[in-house]
């Protein structure tokens, strides 16, 4: 069988969703991809810090686009009084060639269930020279705690400092990547304390079935 390494892409239209939500003229769809590109690169490169795990991009009408930014520290996101939302939409406008930008915040309420927010606190360790099998036990015994049913950490290129790359890979609980109806989050990030290291994590939270939990997931919903 084949290898998806992600596993949203293998789910979507079953448990998962398009994190970019509209429907365009032909004319249109290769402009709208690059805009949403840019927004999301926008939102990588200034709210690092933030703890936004995903950016679901929908498209109301040809001059109107709704953001919502699911994050675990909203806060720092919104700004006093609203300050960071109001220039984040400024900004976002600017790429978008003046349309009305409209942005929501979701709280992650359980970051340690989030695949994306586990990945990066990872790569966050290995900038601050933290020993590779250290930082993924770490977090790997926060996910357990946090309820998860599985969870596997793989960290590749050269770990330690070590002149030949390789890779490392630690899990806990079951991992089936090959069940559709399983809830696998997954994520990705980098560090470039040695070169480049790349981490990968996948979380199994449980089965989803119907409809219902499937609108939930796509709202950012944890159980």
């Amino acid at each position: 069988m084949g290898q998806k390494v992600n596993p949203h892409g293998l789910r979507v239209g079953i448990n998962k969703t398009w994190d970019s939500n509209w429907i365009a003229d032909k004319k249109h769809v290769a402009a709208y991809i690059l805009e949403d590109n840019k927004i999301r690169e926008y939102i990588e490169n200034n709210h690092k810090n933030c703890g936004v795990s995903k950016v679901i991009i929908e498209r109301i009408n040809e001059k109107k686009i709704l953001i919502t930014l699911n994050t675990s520290r909203p806060g720092m996101v919104i700004g006093q009084k609203g300050a960071g939302v109001e220039a984040m939409k400024t900004a976002i406008s600017k790429l978008a060639g003046g349309k009305e930008v409209n942005i929501n915040v979701v709280e992650i309420k359980t970051p340690d269930q989030d695949a994306q927010l586990v990945a990066e606190s990872i790569v966050a360790q290995l900038d601050q020279r933290v020993v590779c099998r250290r930082a993924m036990k770490q977090a790997i015994a926060r996910c357990q705690k946090a309820g998860v049913k599985g969870v596997k950490v793989m960290v590749s290129g050269r770990i330690n400092n070590a002149e030949i790359a390789r890779s490392e890979t630690l899990h806990f609980g079951s991992i089936p990547l090959q069940t559709l109806r399983a809830d696998i989050d997954y994520g990705f990030a980098e560090s470039s304390i040695y070169g480049k290291l790349g981490v990968k994590v996948w979380i199994y939270k449980g089965e989803i079935l119907g409809k219902v939990n499937l609108a939930k997931n796509a709202q950012g919903g944890k159980d």
